[in-house]
C-alpha cells in the first residue's frame, strides 16, 4: 500500500495523512468481513488513489481523503457493510475519472457497478430543464432497487457540509439548501436521527451563521451547569432503577443547535427562557420478548420520583413512528422546576434510531413489524417512480411529501390503524387505502358524519371512504391533497385524461396541415409550439381538442414555404424572450444606476434589471443572492428567505451570486414582529421614542394589538443596512416590556 503512494504522492505527510485514514477505515470492516470482503476493499481504495491522483479538493487536500471518509461514515456511523464501502470509494471516479462503469464491473462485478453507477450524477450532454431535479430523481429511483446508493449519498452529503468551509460563500448557500430541502428530511425519514441533526445544524451554520455561533457560544458557557444539573437529576433516578435489576446505561445529551434555534423563533422566547435544552436517555440490555415491559417499568420508576406532565408522554414503543423509531418519552418536572424530557429505549431501539434502516435490516426476520416499515414506504416510493413521464420536479416534490416528519393516526372502520403525515385530509387518506379507492372517491365519513373532501384528519379519527365508479378526479382535487401518493395520482389520471382528449387535436391539426400539402408533421408542430410558447406537443394538441385555440387562428401568422410551415414575421427578441422556457440573465439594453451597490456575477448591477424580493425584504448586509424570474428580471432574495431552500435546490441554474460592495444612501424596508406585556398606556409611545427619537429610524407604518395582558405589533422600519436594523432590535429588547423583538422572515 505504502508503495501505490510512493508513486504518486511526494509528500511524505500527504502519504502518511492517506495511510492514517486508510487504516482507520479498515478497523470499521466488520468481524464477519471475509478475506474477499477486505481484499475488494484494498483493490478499490489502490483503483481510487490513482483515479483521483491529479485531483485535489477546494481546501487544498488531496481528494482521495474525501472517498475514505465517505467510506468511513458508512461503515461507523451507518452501519453498512464492505460492499457499500467499496462502493463508497468509488463513487466519484466514474463522474470524475477517466475511469468507466465497464471497468468498475469488470473489476468488482454487477454490484458494485449498479451501486456506483447510481452514485454517478447524468452527465451535462442530458437535455433537461432542471438537470439538478433529474439527478435528485436518478439517485432516488435507487430506493426501491438498492436503498445504499441513498444511504452512500448522505454519507457524502455530510462529508461535504462538515468540509464546506473551503467552498466560495454563494456555493455553501447552494449546497445548504439542497441538503435541507432533500437530503436532511431523507435522513430524518430512513431513521438516521444523529445524522439528521448534524446535517441541520451544518444547514444553520450555513444560513444563519450569527445564530449558530451565538447559541453554540452559550451552550459552551452553560456546559458544566448542565452536566451539574443532570447529575443532579438523575442520582435518585438510578437509585431508583438499582432496585429494579434491570442493566441500563443513563446519560444526558444537550439538543441540537438548529432544534435549540427553531424553538426560539417559532415560541418567540430567548435561549435562556428554554428549560428543555438536554434530554436524559434510559437505555436498557433487555430480550426483545421484554423490551415493552422494561420500557413501561423504567417509566413508573421515573415518575414515582419526578412528577409527570400527562400531555408531554409519546408512545413510540407501542406505535412506532414510520421511520421505525421507538422510544418511550415523558416530560418530569425536575430539581428546581426544570422540564426535563426522558427518553427510555432498549440497546435494539437506540442502534435503530442512530442508524436507521440500516439497523433495520439487521434486525429483519427479528422484529418483522419493524422491518416492515419501510417496506411499505418503499411501496409508496415505488408508486412515485411509475410515471416515467413526470416532470422531475413535480417527483422531487411529490417525493419530498413522503418525507413527513410528524404523523397523525386513523382507524378504518374495521379498526385498522393507518398512518398519515400530519395535515393529511380525507381524499389523501382514499388514496392512501387505494388508488381505485381515490379515483372514485364519491364522499368521506369521519366518526360516521360526512366531511369535506379537505377535511384534515385528526389522531383517532375512524374514517371510511364511499365510492362511486362513475366518479373521476378533477383538478380541483390537487388542492385537497398533501400526500405525494395522492397528486401524483391525481395528475396521472388528469394526464391520461388530457392526452385522451390531445389525440383528437393531435389527429384534427394533422386533417388540416395534410390538406396544406405540409411535409414534416412533427416539425410543423415544434414550429408552432415554440412560437405560442406552449409547454409541449400535448399542451397544444389539448388547446384544439378543447377549443381554446382555432386551428385557423393557429395558422394566421405563417405561410408555406418549401412545404414547410414558417411564420410570416419573425418575432422581436424580446417576445422570443417572452415566450421561451430558458430565461435569460442580460435583460435591458439600457443602462441604469446602480440604486444600491451591488454585484451580481462579479458585474455592477445596473447591468441588470433587479428588483428586491417582498418575501423577505434584503437589507443592505444581509447575505443574499439573485434568482432569474420568468420574465427574464432578477429577484434579490436573502439568503436565509423562507423561499430560498425551495429556488436553490429546484432552480441552482437560475441562481447567480450577488454581493453588495459600496455603502449607499439607500435605504430598505425592514419588518419587525414585537410582543411583550401590556402595562396600559403608553406601550406605543415608549416604542416609538426609543426608535425614532434616540436612533432616528423612520417608522413606515406600525400596528399593535393588546389582548389578555399582553400586546403583539408589527412595524415596519427604513434603514439604511443591517447594523442599523440589529441596533433596533437590541434597543427593543431592552425595554422591560418587551419579551421578543423577531424580523420577518
Amino acid at each position: 500500500m505504502a508503495e501505490v503512494l510512493e508513486k504518486i504522492y511526494q509528500n511524505e505527510e500527504e502519504r502518511k495523512l492517506i495511510l492514517r485514514e486508510y487504516r482507520k477505515l479498515l478497523r470499521t470492516l466488520p468481524s464477519s468481513a471475509t478475506g474477499e470482503d477486505r481484499d475488494n476493499v484494498r483493490r478499490a481504495f489502490e483503483l481510487a488513489v490513482q483515479a483521483h491522483a491529479q485531483q485535489r479538493r477546494k481546501s487544498g487536500d488531496p481528494y482521495i481523503l474525501h472517498p475514505i471518509e465517505v467510506a468511513r461514515i458508512c461503515a461507523e456511523e451507518i452501519g453498512l457493510g464492505p460492499t457499500a464501502i467499496v462502493a463508497a470509494l468509488l463513487h466519484d471516479v466514474v463522474e470524475d475519472t477517466d475511469v468507466t462503469l465497464d471497468d468498475i464491473r469488470k473489476e468488482f462485478g454487477e454490484r458494485i457497478a449498479r451501486l456506483v453507477d447510481g452514485l454517478t450524477k447524468l452527465d451535462h450532454t442530458y437535455d433537461s430543464e432542471s438537470p439538478q431535479a433529474e439527478n435528485f430523481r436518478k439517485v432516488l429511483s435507487f430506493l426501491v432497487e438498492d436503498v445504499r446508493v441513498v444511504l452512500i449519498k448522505i454519507a457524502d452529503r455530510l462529508h461535504n457540509m462538515r468540509t464546506l468551509g473551503a467552498m466560495p460563500r454563494h456555493k455553501q448557500l447552494k449546497i445548504a439548501s439542497e441538503t435541507s430541502y432533500i437530503y436532511a428530511p431523507l435522513a430524518h425519514r430512513l431513521g438516521l436521527y444523529a445524522i439528521k441533526s448534524e446535517l441541520e445544524d451544518l444547514c444553520l451554520k450555513v444560513t444563519e451563521p450569527e445564530a449558530y455561533q451565538d447559541i453554540a457560544r452559550k451552550l459552551r458557557e452553560t456546559k458544566e451547569e448542565r452536566n451539574q444539573y443532570i447529575k443532579r437529576f438523575i442520582e435518585p433516578i438510578k437509585r431508583k432503577l438499582d432496585e429494579t435489576g434491570l442493566k441500563y446505561r443513563i446519560l444526558g445529551r444537550p439538543k441540537s443547535i438548529s432544534s435549540i434555534y427553531n424553538k426560539i423563533r417559532t415560541k418567540r422566547v430567548s435561549f435562556e427562557q428554554i428549560y428543555d435544552l438536554f434530554a436524559v436517555r434510559i437505555i436498557l440490555d433487555v430480550p426483545r420478548e421484554r423490551e415493552k415491559a422494561a420500557c413501561w417499568e423504567v417509566y413508573s420508576a421515573v415518575t414515582d420520583v419526578y412528577r409527570p406532565l400527562p400531555e408531554r408522554l409519546k408512545d413510540w414503543v407501542s406505535n412506532p413512528k414510520s421511520n421505525g423509531y421507538e422510544s418511550l418519552h415523558t416530560t418530569v418536572i425536575g430539581p428546581d422546576g426544570k422540564y426535563v424530557e426522558v427518553q427510555i429505549r432498549t440497546e435494539r431501539m437506540d442502534e435503530v434510531a442512530e442508524k436507521g434502516f440500516a439497523a433495520h435490516w439487521k434486525y429483519k426476520g427479528i422484529n418483522a413489524t419493524s422491518s416492515s416499515v419501510f417496506e411499505v414506504w418503499l411501496d409508496e416510493v415505488r408508486e412515485l417512480l411509475e410515471n416515467k413521464d413526470a416532470d422531475a420536479r413535480e417527483f422531487i416534490h411529490d417525493f419530498k411529501t413522503n418525507l413527513f416528519t410528524q404523523e397523525v393516526y386513523v382507524t378504518t372502520p374495521k379498526g385498522e390503524v393507518r398512518v398519515l403525515p400530519k395535515g393529511a385530509t380525507a381524499l389523501d387518506f382514499a388514496f392512501h387505502i387505494h388508488t381505485e379507492v381515490g379515483y372514485h372517491c364519491r364522499a368521506v365519513k369521519v366518526n360516521q358524519r360526512i366531511v369535506p373532501l379537505g377535511y384534515k384528519l385528526q389522531n383517532g379519527d375512524q374514517v371510511e371512504v364511499l365510492t362511486d365508479q362513475r366518479q373521476k378526479p378533477n383538478a380541483d382535487w390537487l388542492k385537497l391533497v398533501v400526500t405525494g401518493k395522492a397528486r401524483a395520482r391525481i395528475r396521472r389520471a388528469l394526464n391520461e385524461e388530457r392526452r385522451r382528449q390531445g389525440e383528437m387535436g393531435r389527429e384534427a391539426l394533422q386533417r388540416k396541415l395534410a390538406n396544406l400539402k405540409v411535409d414534416d408533421f412533427l416539425q410543423a408542430v415544434d414550429t408552432l409550439v415554440r412560437y405560442y410558447g406552449y409547454a409541449s406537443h400535448l399542451d397544444l394538441y389539448y388547446a384544439i381538442a378543447t377549443e381554446q385555440v382555432e386551428i385557423n387562428d393557429l395558422l394566421a401568422d405563417f405561410e408555406l414555404k418549401d412545404r414547410k410551415l414558417v411564420p410570416r414575421q419573425q418575432p422581436a427578441d424580446a417576445e422570443k424572450a417572452a415566450s421561451s422556457d430558458q430565461p435569460a440573465a442580460r435583460v435591458l439594453p439600457e443602462r441604469r444606476p446602480s440604486r444600491a451597490g451591488l454585484l451580481i456575477d462579479g458585474e455592477p448591477a445596473e447591468h441588470y434589471n433587479y428588483t428586491f424580493a417582498a418575501c423577505c425584504n434584503p437589507v443592505q448586509g444581509d447575505d443574499i443572492f439573485a434568482f432569474i424570474s420568468r420574465n427574464g428580471g432578477l429577484k434579490i432574495h436573502r439568503a436565509n428567505c423562507p423561499n430560498a431552500t425551495h429556488l436553490m435546490a429546484n432552480y441552482d441554474y437560475r441562481i447567480r451570486r450577488a454581493e453588495w460592495v459600496t455603502t449607499s444612501n439607500t435605504e430598505f424596508v425592514a419588518e419587525l414582529k414585537i410582543t411583550g406585556i401590556d402595562d396600559g398606556p403608553g406601550v406605543i409611545e415608549r416604542l416609538s421614542h426609543e426608535l425614532s427619537s434616540k436612533l432616528r429610524v423612520n417608522i413606515r407604518s406600525f400596528s399593535i394589538e393588546g389582548r389578555e395582558g399582553y400586546f403583539e405589533g408589527t412595524i415596519k422600519l427604513l434603514v439604511s443596512n443591517v447594523n442599523q436594523l440589529n441596533l433596533a432590535i437590541r434597543t427593543l429588547q431592552h425595554l422591560d416590556n418587551v419579551s421578543s423583538v423577531v424580523r420577518v422572515r
